[in-house]
């Protein structure tokens, strides 16, 4: 049960640095920029079900924000359950 664990601990963590990453790197990179357009790819269809839910709010996109709530909330409540199951 410590792997699962570890690996669900792993995925959220790399979820959550690949988000951070998608934010930084939209302030202050091209989007022609072939790793921006890399971490794009990766994080767009996280977020792009978070974007069509939530009401726009002019120049501020909060799904990046919603979606580092969502993923922690998600890895919690999966540690929980293994560790009752244990």
């Amino acid at each position: 049960m410590g792997f699962l664990i570890t690996l669900i601990i792993t995925a959220s963590r790399i979820i959550l640095v690949l988000v951070i990453a998608h934010v930084i790197l939209s302030y202050f990179m091209s989007p022609y920029h072939p790793l921006r357009q890399m971490v794009d790819r990766l994080v767009a269809p996280l977020l792009d079900p978070i974007r069509r839910i939530m009401p726009q709010t002019g120049m501020l996109d909060f799904s990046p924000f919603v979606l580092i709530i969502l993923v922690r909330v998600f890895e919690i409540v999966l540690i929980q359950l293994i560790r009752t199951m244990s």
